[in-house]
């Protein structure tokens, strides 16, 4: 049998690499690069083990279900509800954010300006919403493509950069700005919603679904430091709130291929939630999945309700704060309830469940009150 492992994996890079990987330059050159590394590693390793737990929990159930579904199967209608509200908050406010980026992205590197950006916004959405309704052949597919071509594109950037890179822009330290990176960095790793379906990917070999998590956040956190050390390093505090507005026109095009990816896996995760979760069926879902992101971003972009980088903080702080806990009771309640052995577990006590909850909680907190 043909190993599912580079599909599936291509699928959670996809997913992780959006429009995140964009915002942490400029949030970490006003903060500063040294604790915006820290916080990096931070999270990246907070990531990891919370899609083991996830991971666990859903190699524990039997079934097609999106984050939704498992919530209200472990933990009963107010987890159900709470788990709906977090994605429909955090990927909407992640498409709407892909699509004002996009939009720029698009416009800069075919015109040289963004001042076009709502055109080639509405052309982008039109290309994925077609692509949404065709569903996960053409996900598997067109991820694999996309990721090999991030992947080119960021070591394309680290080659021509490097030498540019100036002590003293990595040197620099903002107090007063000491937490901004914290929401983008979180928002950048989430991708909790790509789980489940990198378990449909990996149908029949899903003891590879460890490796597939571990090298998953790897991936990601090695590019996210290769960009933010080159960026910051070259650019200092004159980094746009999307980075790649900062570099010559070519490279544009890794905005474009970060986000295409993303987009493309966010929309199949909503479409799931209301097919499988709700029973609303593939149409029904695809439109909600497809026209509600476009309606919320033209409001958003007529009536300039929010930037680029405050979608993506706010966005990652509560989808991520939500989430996290849930996944962190799912996972206690699964090893007693799941209908279904596992191809891995990972321990969980009470005492971690308090101490990772806490750390979520005050980065909400952080992120609202400072």
């Amino acid at each position: 049998m043909k190993s599912k492992f580079f599909p599936a994996l291509a699928v959670l890079v996809g997913t992780t690499i959006g429009a995140g990987f964009l915002g942490i330059p400029y949030v970490v050159s006003k903060s500063g690069f040294l604790p915006g590394l820290a916080y990096l590693i931070f999270v990246a390793l907070f990531m990891l083990f919370m899609k083991l737990y996830l991971g666990e929990v859903i190699l524990r159930t039997n079934g097609n279900h999106q984050l939704t579904g498992y919530a209200g199967m472990y933990l009963g209608k107010w987890a159900k509800f709470l788990m709906f509200f977090s994605m429909i908050f955090g990927i909407y406010s992640a498409l709407i954010a892909y699509l004002i980026a996009e939009g720029q992205s698009l416009s800069y590197l075919i015109l040289g300006t963004s001042n076009y950006s709502l055109y080639f916004s509405l052309a982008f959405w039109l290309l994925m919403s077609c692509l949404t309704y065709i569903g996960m052949v053409a996900l598997k597919k067109y991820e694999k493509i996309g990721m090999v071509l991030i992947l080119a594109v960021v070591l394309i950037v680290f080659l021509f950069f490097f030498r540019g890179i100036k002590i003293e822009n990595l040197s620099n330290i903002n107090s007063e700005n000491i937490f901004l990176p914290f929401g983008v960095i979180l928002f950048s790793f989430l991708a909790f919603s790509a789980m489940p379906e990198v378990r449909r990917v990996l149908s029949m070999q899903e003891k590879l679904m460890k490796k597939v998590i571990f090298i998953g956040v790897m991936i990601p956190f090695i590019v996210y430091f290769v960009f933010m050390l080159v960026m910051v390093g070259n650019f200092g505090l004159q980094i746009p709130e999307i980075a790649t507005l900062a570099l010559p026109r070519f490279f544009s095009i890794l905005a474009i291929l970060t986000m295409f990816t993303a987009f493309f896996a966010q929309s199949i995760a909503i479409r799931d939630m209301f097919r499988f979760d709700y029973h609303l069926g593939r149409f029904n879902g695809w439109l909600l999945a497809s026209f509600l992101p476009l309606v919320l971003f033209l409001l958003i972009y007529f009536f300039k309700l929010a930037s680029f980088v405050t979608l993506l903080g706010i966005a990652g702080i509560v989808a991520a704060g939500l989430n996290g806990i849930l996944i962190l009771l799912m996972n206690k309640k699964s090893k007693k309830e799941g209908n279904r052995k596992p191809e891995y577990s990972v321990s969980l006590s009470w005492k971690t469940i308090i101490i990772l909850s806490l750390i979520f909680i005050l980065a909400v907190a952080a992120e609202f009150l400072l």
